[in-house]
C-alpha cells in the first residue's frame, strides 16, 4: 500500500470522479471532474486519463475500480 492509499485507508475514497457534464471550456465535449483529496486535478475525457491524475498523485499502477481508492458519481468508469 502506497503513502496515497494509507493516508485515507480509514476514510472515503480519496479520488472522487464526478458525474458526465459539459467541459467548462469546451462546450461541445463532456468530462468528468477529477479530484483527489478534495483538490480538483483536472478533467477527464476518458478512463485513461483518471488514470493519468492517480500516477501523478504517485500511483504506479492504479487500479480505478477500487472503490476504496476511487468513488465514481454518476456512473462508473465506463460512463463518458
Amino acid at each position: 500500500m502506497n503513502e496515497l492509499e494509507q493516508q485515507d485507508a480509514q476514510a472515503d475514497p480519496p479520488v472522487l470522479v464526478h458525474p458526465v457534464q459539459p467541459h467548462p471550456m469546451f462546450s461541445e465535449r463532456s468530462a468528468r471532474r477529477v479530484e483527489v483529496r478534495h483538490e480538483l486535478v483536472g478533467y477527464a475525457f476518458q478512463r485513461g486519463d483518471v488514470e493519468e491524475f492517480l500516477r501523478r498523485a504517485g500511483l504506479d499502477d492504479p487500479d480505478v475500480t477500487d472503490p476504496e481508492l476511487v468513488r465514481w458519481a454518476g456512473g462508473g468508469p465506463a460512463v463518458w
